[in-house]
């Protein structure tokens, strides 16, 4: 079970970080996507996140807030109902559940690998890895689908909502049937430091640490 949250976590941490601050339209989405990939450095907002199971039962609900900045660098945080902190500092990625006192260290590269996830370590090829479909407006919104091209990806595909060139939601679709829905507030794209400590870690006295 740690390994299925601790993959999804990290394909969800990148996935948005690649869609955060898009400005898109119907019509262009394409094309602003591009341009966010190969513009936007650095970005942080507020969410709220649902997991459904196929029935349409909630399964889990949360809530936290994300910054990120390219290269390889992001902090993930959950703040309820259960407190887990993930941390890519560019060179490993970090998972900090504190309940469990317990820290997993992985290699980032290791972790991103040639998988989507590879968007936030610098690449700009974005449809080497995705196919990307803008979509019809619905529920008010216009929205983009992403559809991975490797197979072996937690997510079959992704969705993402705008509303006046806003991003507002992400549906998230793996291949058991479950979807989560991400609703992103209080976005802000900008300016983030090099060393900024949002993007380093240091495990707490006293927790187990678990190493790849």
């Amino acid at each position: 079970m740690y390994t299925f949250i601790n993959k999804f976590f990290r394909y969800l941490l990148v996935t948005l970080a690649l869609a955060s601050s898009v400005e898109v339209s119907y019509a262009g989405g394409i094309e602003r996507l591009r341009a966010f990939i190969s513009n936007t450095n650095a970005g942080r907002a507020e969410f709220v996140q649902t997991v459904f199971l196929e029935s349409g039962e909630v399964l889990q609900k949360s809530e936290g807030s994300f910054s990120f900045l390219r290269p390889g660098k992001f902090r993930w945080v959950y703040k309820a109902p259960y407190e887990q902190l993930l941390v890519g500092d560019g060179v490993y990625l970090w998972v900090y559940d504190k309940d469990l006192e317990q820290v997993t260290r992985v290699n980032l590269d290791a972790a991103l690998g040639s998988s989507p996830a590879a968007l936030l370590a610098g690449s700009s090829d974005i449809e080497r890895f995705f196919m990307l479909e803008s979509q019809k407006v619905q529920r008010g919104l216009e929205w983009v689908r992403i559809t991975p091209y490797e197979e072996n990806t937690l997510f079959a595909r992704i969705n993402i909502g705008f509303k006046k060139d806003v991003l507002t939601a992400m549906e998230l679709f793996d291949h058991f049937g479950q979807k989560t829905v991400i609703e992103i507030t209080k976005f802000s794209k900008g300016k983030l430091s090099d060393s900024n400590a949002l993007f380093t870690f240091t495990p707490p006295e006293g927790v187990d640490l678990i190493t790849d």
